[in-house]
């Protein structure tokens, strides 16, 4: 049979001529042939398959199924893998550059080291899958399932991130220049050490998140969710908090200099030794807080207003807290 062959698409007509096409494809490689590039095999089934190092560049793998398959250092820059069924697949340094993998299943698959770049993943479980280190620059992630993915050290600048569940995602020294995240959950995400400057986090969602070391420098926050968030030795100056939900969230030891936190919920919340220099406090809650002690001065002059929730005047929640010189030994 003539290669050409392998670059048509498969008839409709019977199963058993499918079959036939996926077999000879996989005669071809175990003889050595690599360069499949082009290839249409919609639907077939490689589960278990070791494919590594092959060539399927624009290949058509719409509904394949390739779960738990050997892929490693494979080319599949630009294939169509929509609704592909890729889970525990080994993918280490593989080429996924702008290859389309729209809803398709990734849940644990292995792509350490990975280049997807400009990938689209909008819909796709990635569910607990290993991106560690992994190139998504561009990508677009869209809704995406990122559950209790591993993604340190990934590169995710420009990706699109909206609505994507990243619910218990380790995400500690991944690169998040210009990523959008409008609408993302990162409940209990780990952060550490990442860079967010000026980004818009508006009404995200990191409530019990690790940030420790964190870079939100004028970002906007507004009526986030961080509570129960840790952030020791973060850098918040000039953020926006308006309206954040900051209950029993630990930010020792970091710098909220200018920072907004009218209307602000700090019920709870442990500040020792921040600074707080000409932060805006218009009717936030600090009942019960743990506060700096040389920031007392300053808070009892700016605080004005009511909080949003009780309706209770904010000077009166700053008598309920305590101000402390030193961190409360534990």
């Amino acid at each position: 049979m003539p290669l050409v062959a392998h670059r048509e698409p498969f008839s409709s007509q019977a199963h058993h001529r499918k079959a036939m096409h996926i077999r000879y494809f996989l005669e071809l490689y175990e003889a050595g042939y690599r360069n499949f590039a082009g290839i249409h095999l919609t639907a077939a089934d490689f589960s278990h398959h070791i494919l590594v190092e092959v060539d399927l560049t624009r290949a058509n793998l719409s509904g394949a199924q390739l779960s738990r398959s050997f892929l490693t250092r494979s080319s599949l820059p630009q294939a169509n893998l929509t609704y592909a069924n890729l889970s525990f697949a080994k993918m280490s340094e593989a080429n996924l550059a702008q290859a389309n993998l729209t809803k398709a299943n990734l849940r644990g698959a292995f792509l350490v080291k990975a280049n997807l770049d400009q990938a689209q993943l909008s819909g796709a479980d990635l569910c607990h899958a290993n991106l560690r280190q992994a190139n998504l620059r561009g990508a677009n992630l869209r809704g995406a399932n990122l559950r209790g993915a591993n993604l340190r050290g990934t590169d995710l600048c420009g990706a699109d991130l909206s609505w994507a569940h990243l619910t218990g995602a380790r995400l500690s020294g991944a690169d998040l220049e210009q990523t959008r995240l409008d609408g993302a959950n990162l409940e209990g995400a780990w952060l550490n050490g990442v860079d967010l400057r000026g980004l818009d986090l508006a009404g995200i969602n990191l409530k019990e998140a690790k940030l420790n070391g964190v870079k939100l420098d004028h970002a906007n926050l507004s009526s986030a969710n961080l509570s129960q968030t840790t952030m020791r030795g973060s850098s918040l100056v000039g953020a926006n908090l308006n309206s954040a939900d900051l209950t029993g969230a630990v930010l020792w030891n970091s710098v909220l200099d200018g920072v907004n936190l009218s209307r602000a919920d700090l019920t709870r919340a442990h500040l020792g030794q921040v600074s707080l220099k000409a932060a805006q406090v218009d009717g936030t809650e600090f009942t019960e807080s743990v506060l700096p002690m040389e920031a007392r001065a300053y808070l009892y002059e700016a605080v004005c207003g009511e909080t949003r929730w009780t309706h209770r005047p904010a000077r009166a929640t700053l008598d309920q807290s305590q101000f402390v010189d030193q961190l409360p030994l534990s």
